[in-house]
């Protein structure tokens, strides 16, 4: 244990600065008051002692945490862990910790969950918004926190947002397949409890269809790659084509591979759509047709809109990333 060396603390450096604990921590801090010459004397004995200041030191002198309060509907979504990807490699440039809550899909536990990191001593929020009504991001905008809501259009003093678009991209690729002679019949497979993300584009497959005057299915399901799976051979069972659009890769595989398994062709008898693309959708055979949004980059801009929106540098406090199309072999 002898090669162990003891942490340096604030008070061995005070004293063999000669100078007062105050006074070191105002260097550490690049507070006020310190004369040039003390300033380089304590910097002179940290370097030599070897001190490292201690994060919740600095916090309390700062009265900045140094700390971010990530909410998300589930972490087991590979979508939610690029969006937690592009949110770390920020917050490691920037020299800040982050703290993560997951909702579970509960619009009660959001609100708990979001009242409780607001209403910590954290300096900013980001909230992936998959639940939350109109008087709930009210109420997130009465707070004096800092706080990037994702999926959702609200702005306020402290408050910006970052959405997801994907509607658009849908309702062209419905009207294009009717244009080009699409002859299959769509079905849009609902999935329960799977938040604001989905409900918006289900709400745009019906408009969209109704307003081309085309027949139309929802089918629901499980949030379940085995559920949906199961579900899906008894379907073709009865069933022998159609152009499927899901929620999520996993789904979309599911009724894929049931489809080849109960012996239909892909594309051919039977089309499948993955409305939030990942890596997945090009590693299943036949390769998956999707929308793609880069959640890395959702995470960097989130991060990076929050840190200026901390520091009152935020002139835009809203920023949009559109869906694009990536055909692959699910869609003719």
């Amino acid at each position: 244990m002898d090669n162990i060396k003891d942490r340096v603390t604030i008070y061995q450096v005070a004293q063999a600065a000669g100078v007062s604990l105050a006074t070191v921590s105002r260097v550490i801090n690049k507070q006020g008051n310190v004369t040039a010459a003390t300033r380089e004397k304590v910097e002179r004995t940290i370097e030599k002692l070897g001190y490292k200041p201690s994060g919740l030191a600095q916090a309390l002198a700062t009265n900045r945490t140094t700390n971010i309060g990530i909410v998300i509907p589930s972490a087991n979504y590979v979508y939610i862990s690029n969006f937690l990807n592009g949110i770390t490699d920020v917050a490691k440039e920037k020299g800040f910790s982050l703290t993560l809550f997951a909702t579970s899909h509960s619009r009660e536990e959001a609100i708990s969950v979001i009242e409780k990191v607001i209403t910590t001593h954290v300096d900013g929020a980001v909230i992936f918004d998959d639940e939350l009504d109109v008087d709930d991001i009210i109420k997130i905008n009465s707070y004096s926190v800092p706080t990037i809501v994702i999926n959702n259009k609200v702005q306020g003093e402290r408050v910006g947002c970052v959405t997801l678009n994907y509607e658009a991209a849908l309702k062209q690729l419905i009207e294009e397949y009717y244009e080009k002679g699409g002859k299959k019949e769509m079905a849009f497979v609902h999935v329960h409890n799977a938040g604001r993300l989905l409900s918006r584009n289900e709400k745009a497959f019906l408009e969209t269809h109704q307003k081309l005057g085309r027949l139309y299915k929802v089918i629901n399901c499980d949030d379940s790659y085995s559920h949906t799976y199961s579900d899906f051979r008894e379907y073709f069972r009865k069933n022998g084509s159609g152009y499927f659009v899901a929620y999520r890769d996993s789904i979309a595989a599911a009724i894929e591979n049931a489809a080849t398994d109960s012996g239909l062709r892909v594309p051919e008898d039977v089309e499948v759509f993955s409305l939030v693309g990942t890596k997945y959708a090009k590693i299943v055979r036949p390769t998956l047709s999707s929308f793609i949004i880069d959640m890395s980059e959702v995470g960097k801009r989130a991060m990076y809109m929050l840190i200026d929106l901390i520091n009152r540098e935020l002139t835009d406090k809203s920023y949009r990333f559109d869906a694009s199309l990536e055909k692959r072999d699910s869609t003719l």
